[in-house]
């Protein structure tokens, strides 16, 4: 591993990618890639796939000074984390040096009454997730907390330590540097990500015809791939004011954020999962576009204090219809959505905080 910081990540995306590009160098240590993986976007990263006790191993080894960790209420990343900051205390204890330990928050649910069954087995894991969360969480020097509702959920969860310095640092994008290329249609709705349902693409088709037919002129783009992809599809045969773009690259999808007025993502929570923040509400955000969504995104309660609306989770179709077609009649300019926005994007600022402490005051 060249670089002295590095980022321990469970999965590796698209987003983490073109994010990476604009945060701090940093090699990645990764468990897996997940779908959206765009290896063209790769280039120019230092990229390490290991698995936890080779990442572990690598970590030992290395001169890092800085590391980042996944957030400790992420249960599937906690194996690795504690393995890895047990080879980084195993090394220090040989004479190296204390790495600064940092992590960005957004989990904002509780994970340990969500798994339904009682079996000893799950008893005794939910017993050590428990541990573990305790163990890296206390482990972190610094975290910054992407929304409210995360800084919320992790004071509920996780014992206080006067050790370590938290931050909130609201997880809302800068305007995006694409060029306009176009004027946005007014009449223009875009639902954009996962097809599926817990992020409300069956409620948003139910919900259209009702949108339609206040607003003959509305018209809706469908962005994205997933299970309900043939749904799409069919609602799409049947409905002229309906356009379907399966999987487009990355500038065809800022192209269509460009054309919008309205994004819409109805997130519905789901036993073993609700929407942290919500990409498609981050992106279209950064392209100018209203937003409407339900209580379930992190973001909630700093969209509905920016004239967007936000919708009750399990809501009727009846009421995001009325949602939607409120704000394609009172929605804010593209401008006057950029103007809410910060100077430099929330995930940036956060992680210029995040590292900011210089690492030497970690050596022993």
């Amino acid at each position: 591993m060249k670089l002295k910081r590095a980022r321990l990540y469970e999965s590796i995306r698209t987003a983490h990618l073109e994010r990476a590009h604009q945060l701090k160098p940093a090699a990645i240590i990764y468990r897996q890639r997940r779908y959206d993986f765009d290896a063209d976007l790769a280039r120019g990263l230092e990229l390490i796939e290991a698995s936890p006790l080779r990442a572990a191993l690598i970590l030992a080894r290395s001169d890092v000074t800085a590391l980042e960790v996944n957030e400790p209420l992420m249960l599937s990343s906690l194996p690795s984390t504690a393995v890895a900051l047990l080879a980084l205390a195993a090394r220090r204890l040989l004479g190296g040096r204390r790495v600064l330990v940092v992590s960005y928050a957004i989990g904002n649910s509780d994970p340990y009454p969500q798994r339904l069954r009682h079996s000893w087995k799950s008893s005794l894991r939910k017993v050590v997730e428990r541990r573990l969360a305790a163990i890296v969480w206390k482990r972190v020097d610094r975290l910054a907390f992407g929304t409210a509702a995360a800084r919320d959920t992790y004071h509920g969860l996780l014992p206080q330590s006067g050790g370590r310095t938290e931050v909130l640092i609201p997880a809302v994008p800068a305007a995006c540097s694409c060029e306009p290329g176009q004027f946005s249609d007014p009449h223009r709705v875009i639902y954009l990500g996962d097809l599926s349902q817990r992020k409300g693409f069956p409620l948003l088709l139910e919900a259209w015809p009702s949108v339609r037919n206040a607003n003959p002129a509305a018209r809706l783009t469908i962005v994205g791939k997933g299970a309900l992809v043939d749904q799409a599809l069919a609602s799409a045969a049947a409905d002229s004011s309906i356009d379907v773009v399966i999987d487009p690259p990355r500038s065809e999808i800022h192209r269509h954020l460009r054309h919008a007025q309205v994004l819409v993502l109805p997130s519905q929570s789901t036993p073993i999962w609700r929407e942290q923040v919500g990409l498609p509400i981050v992106e279209g955000l950064a392209h100018g576009c209203s937003v409407v969504t339900t209580t379930e995104t992190g973001l909630a309660s700093w969209l509905a204090e920016h004239g967007h609306s936000v919708v009750a989770a399990g809501c009727s179709a009846g009421a995001l219809g009325e949602a939607i077609k409120d704000q394609l009649l009172r929605a804010a300019g593209r401008s006057d959505v950029i103007a809410t926005l910060p100077q430099l994007d929330g995930r940036l600022a956060a992680d210029s905080w995040l590292f900011e402490t210089d690492s030497r005051d970690y050596q022993t």
